[in-house]
C-alpha cells in the first residue's frame, strides 16, 4: 500500500467507518458487516491509496459504496440503534416518558432516513450526523461541492417531508 499498513489506518479509521455504517443502515450487525467488508475491500485495493493524508476519505467512499451494495441485497426494516440505546441508557436522571419521546423521535427519523435514496442518506449522514465538511463530502462522494450543497439542502427538505408524513399517520 505505498508503505502504508491497513492494520494502522484500521486503527485510525475503523470507529469513523463503523458509526458511518450504523448511521446508514441503523442496524449494529449491519454496520458491523460494513465495516469489516470496507476493511477487507480495502486491503484488495490497498494500490488504490496514494496518499496517507487522504485515507478517511478513501474508506469512507469504500463504505459508502458498501453499504449501498449491501442494503441492496438485504432489504432492512428499521430498528433502534444500539447506539441509542446505550445513550439513552446513561441518562438515568431522564423520566421514562422523556425516555420514551427520545427513542419515539429517533425511530421516526430512523424510518425516514431508510425512505430516502442512498445518496441523500449519505449526505444527510456525512454533513448533518458527522458534520464534514463539503469540500470532505465531495471527496467522499465523488463529486462536486456545488452538488453537495444543492443536494444537502434538497435532501433536508425530503427528510422533512418524510418526517411530516410520518407524523400525520398518527
Amino acid at each position: 500500500m505505498n508503505g502504508f499498513d491497513i492494520e494502522d489506518l484500521y486503527r485510525e479509521f475503523h470507529l469513523d467507518i463503523y458509526h458511518f455504517s450504523l448511521y446508514f443502515s441503523s442496524n449494529k450487525q449491519d454496520a458491523e458487516d460494513i465495516t469489516q467488508e470496507t476493511f477487507l475491500k480495502a486491503i484488495r485495493n490497498s494500490h488504490m491509496l496514494r496518499d496517507r493524508t487522504r485515507a478517511k476519505y478513501w474508506l469512507l467512499s469504500i463504505a459508502r459504496h458498501t453499504a449501498i451494495d449491501h442494503l441492496r441485497k438485504k432489504k432492512l426494516k428499521s430498528t433502534l440503534p444500539a447506539l441509542l440505546e446505550k445513550i439513552t441508557n446513561e441518562k438515568n436522571e431522564d423520566s421514562l416518558d422523556e425516555h420514551l419521546l427520545i427513542k419515539e423521535r429517533w425511530q421516526e427519523i430512523q424510518s425516514a432516513l431508510l425512505t430516502i435514496k442512498p445518496h441523500y442518506r449519505s449526505l444527510l449522514i456525512l454533513r448533518g450526523l458527522q458534520e464534514m465538511t463539503i469540500k470532505e463530502s465531495a471527496e467522499i462522494l465523488n463529486c462536486t461541492e456545488l452538488k453537495v450543497r444543492v443536494d444537502f439542502y434538497r435532501a433536508v427538505k425530503v427528510l422533512k417531508k418524510e418526517l411530516h408524513i410520518l407524523e400525520g399517520v398518527k
